[in-house]
């Protein structure tokens, strides 16, 4: 058997103002409004993420590392300049490893999400 991711929660304190992060900044799209969450990813395919807005009746999940990966299909230099100019927050600016380069963003809850080029 082979599991393949197919979708992640990433709870948000204000769906619109993450929704415009996800759409905007990363240019992803939305795939599904539900009553109490948003579907954004790509209208081709992969992994896809539920914007899930807490209330008084959903817990606050602590913010921080979500381990989420979106892979870059330019170079870590021009990702960076281009994010940089939308206004996106690196909590880690592209660094190289020797296992290869990345980065670090955050969404406007203080999510951390990870960004590598798609040649690793």
């Amino acid at each position: 058997m082979k599991l393949s991711p197919y979708s992640v929660a990433v709870v948000v304190s204000n769906r619109k103002k993450a929704l415009a992060f996800y759409t905007k900044k990363l240019g992803l799209d939305v795939l599904d409004k539900q009553e109490h969450w948003t579907v954004v990813g790509r209208k081709k395919g992969g992994l896809k993420m539920h914007l899930c807005e807490y209330g008084k009746a959903t817990p606050k999940i602590e913010k921080g590392n979500t381990g989420i990966l979106l892979f870059t299909d330019e170079s870590m230099a021009k990702t960076y300049q281009r994010l940089k100019r939308k206004g996106v927050k690196f909590s880690v600016p592209p660094k190289k490893e020797e296992w290869g380069w990345h980065c670090m963003i955050r969404d406007p809850d203080g999510n951390e999400l990870w960004i590598m080029p798609n040649d690793m």
